[in-house]
């Protein structure tokens, strides 16, 4: 596995975001966080297990082969999902907590963030580009 690329392709990626705002919508329009639970489950399996089951269910509506999709860098999809779970998972435990200001905000920010990506603007992917830039500024000074 030297030197490839692991990449996952865009199609599951965005049924992934998908899940996540029509959880977070249906938390909000039902009052009931428990909703949350089906993308920060997935996220923490795919996250732990590289095994995410909203992808996996997804995958069985591609129509064409995977790779013939437009591929998304697997590590930056990582790192967006670790985004994504801190965000449901304060959400979650803020609204059981019965903090729901708190759990508005963070929900409010990961259904924001998926609904852009899914037009075309990655949050995270901006995020951890910065990120990398900074790391890279402090290597040269």
């Amino acid at each position: 596995m030297s030197g490839e690329i692991r990449s996952i392709p865009r199609p599951l990626v965005k049924t992934n975001q998908l899940v996540i705002v029509v959880s977070v919508l249906l938390t909000w329009v039902s009052g009931q966080e428990w909703f949350l639970l089906i993308p920060l489950i997935a996220g923490l399996m795919g996250i732990f297990f590289s095994y995410n089951p909203i992808m996996q269910i997804g995958k069985r509506f591609l129509r064409k082969e995977p790779n013939a999709y437009i591929p998304e860098d697997f590590d930056q999809q990582q790192f967006n999902q670790k985004i994504a779970v801190f965000c449901l998972g304060i959400g979650f435990l803020s609204f059981l907590l019965g903090w729901s200001t708190l759990g508005y905000v963070f929900t409010i920010l990961v259904a924001v963030a998926a609904s852009v990506a899914i037009l075309g603007f990655c949050v995270g992917c901006f995020i951890h580009f910065q990120w990398k830039q900074y790391q890279y500024r402090r290597t040269i000074v």
